[in-house]
C-alpha cells in the first residue's frame, strides 16, 4: 500500500465512525417536532343579582366557571405540553385559578393526598398506541358528560348542573379501541368518581361506546364502583348519554341525559337524574348564539348535598374576533326547590368571559 493511499483510508474510516450519531440526532429531532406546547388564560366578570354575602355563585362544590361575584377574576390559567403517541406519548397540564380550587375541592384528605397536594394538576398521563388500540394511564379527562373543563371547548361559558355534578377528570387506566372511522369503545379502571387520591378499598369501572358520523355524534357512558368512605360506602351505578347533531351548516343541537343510583348503608338507595338541551346558531363567521335548558333532580341530596330539584336556563352570545380568542356574554337563571342560593331559591347571573389559548 502506498503512503499516498493511507490518508484516504483514514478519512474513510473516520467518516464511517461518525455516521452512527446521525440516526440519534434524527430521533431527537423527531421527538422535538412531536412535542406540542399548549395553554391559555380564561378570565371573567360575574354579577349575581342576589348579591351573595360570601361572594360566591352556585352551590358549594360547584362553579368551575365564574365562581366569584362582582369581581374581575382568573378562572383558569393553564400551561402544558403533549406528545402524540408514536407509539409512546404523554400529556402534562397544570393550572391555577378559581376553577382549579373548585374542581379539586372534594379530593379525599389523607397522607400524601388531598386538595392541596393536587391543586395545580389538570392532567398528567402516559399513552401507548398500537394499531387500533390506545392505552392511557394517569390523571386524564373524564369520559362522562358533554362539557369540557376548558372554557373554549364548550358552547356556553358557565357549565350545566350535570357537568358540575359529574366528573371532569379521573385517575386510572383507559383502553380505547377504534373499530372504524365512526365507531370506538373505551374501558376504564378507575380510583373512583373524580378523585386522584383513594378513600376506600374499592375500584371503579367505566365504559363508553361512541359514534362519530358526518352530522351525528353520540356516546353512551357508564360508571360502576364503590363510592364513599369508612362505613358510608356503597355501590354507585351511573349512565350518561350525549349526542350532537348538525342540523344545517349554521345550526347544531345537542342533548344529554344522566341517571345514577347508589346504595347507602341502613337507608334506601339514592337516585338522581338530569336532562339538558342545547342549541347553537352561527349567525356570522365570528358570531354565534347559544341557548340551554336543563333539569337536575337529586332526590336524596347525595350528589348536590341537598335534596332538591334544580332547573336552569342560559343564553350566550359568543364572538371570536381571532382564531385563538373567544369572548362570551351570558345571562343565566337557576331555580331550586329549596333555599340553596343563600336565603333564596333562585339566582340570576350575568357573566362576561374571555379565553385566549394556544
Amino acid at each position: 500500500m502506498s503512503l499516498l493511499a493511507l490518508p484516504c483510508l483514514l478519512s474513510f474510516a473516520l467518516l464511517g465512525q461518525s455516521e452512527p450519531p446521525a440516526p440519534q440526532s434524527s430521533a431527537l429531532e423527531s421527538l422535538v417536532s412531536r412535542l406540542k406546547p399548549e395553554g391559555g388564560v380564561d378570565v371573567y366578570y360575574g354579577y349575581n343579582f342576589n348579591r351573595p354575602a360570601d361572594g360566591a355563585h352556585f352551590i358549594p362544590g360547584t362553579g368551575t366557571t365564574a365562581k366569584r361575584d362582582n369581581a374581575l377574576s382568573l378562572n383558569l390559567a393553564s400551561l402544558g405540553v403533549s406528545l402524540e403517541p408514536a407509539p409512546v406519548g404523554l400529556r402534562v397540564l397544570v393550572g391555577i385559578g378559581t376553577a382549579m380550587e373548585v374542581v379539586h375541592g372534594a379530593e379525599p384528605e389523607g397522607t400524601a393526598i388531598g386538595p392541596q397536594v393536587w391543586r395545580f394538576l389538570q392532567q398528567a398521563s402516559l399513552s401507548y398506541a398500537h394499531g387500533s388500540l390506545t392505552l392511557e394511564a394517569g390523571v386524564y379527562p373524564s369520559h362522562i358528560g358533554l362539557e369540557s373543563f376548558q372554557s373554549q371547548l364548550n358552547w356556553t361559558y358557565t357549565r350545566s348542573w350535570m357537568g358540575e355534578l359529574s366528573p371532569y377528570y379521573q385517575t386510572g387506566l383507559k383502553g380505547t379501541w377504534t373499530f372504524s372511522d365512526a365507531w370506538s369503545a373505551q374501558l376504564h379502571l378507575l380510583n373512583g368518581w373524580q378523585t386522584i387520591g383513594e378513600n376506600n378499598r374499592g375500584k371503579a369501572l367505566g365504559t363508553q361506546v361512541a359514534y362519530a358520523g358526518e352530522r351525528l355524534s353520540a356516546a353512551f357512558n357508564t360508571f360502576i364502583g364503590e363510592e364513599g368512605s369508612e362505613d358510608a360506602t356503597g355501590l354507585r351505578l351511573f349512565g350518561d348519554v350525549v349526542a350532537t347533531y348538525q342540523v344545517t351548516d349554521s345550526v347544531r343541537v345537542s342533548g344529554t341525559a344522566d341517571v345514577g343510583t347508589q346504595r347507602r348503608p341502613g337507608q334506601d338507595a339514592a337516585l338522581w337524574y338530569g336532562v339538558g338541551l342545547n342549541a347553537r346558531v352561527q349567525v356570522a363567521p365570528p358570531v354565534a348564539v347559544v341557548a340551554r335548558a336543563e333539569l337536575f333532580d337529586d332526590r336524596e341530596g347525595l350528589i348536590s348535598g341537598t335534596a332538591q330539584r334544580l332547573v336552569a336556563g342560559t343564553f350566550t352570545l359568543e364572538v371570536r374576533p381571532a382564531e385563538h380568542l373567544v369572548l362570551k356574554l351570558e345571562a343565566r337563571h337557576d331555580r331550586s326547590t329549596v333555599d340553596v342560593f343563600g336565603p333564596y331559591r333562585d339566582q340570576t347571573l350575568v357573566v362576561g368571559g374571555a379565553t385566549a389559548f394556544f
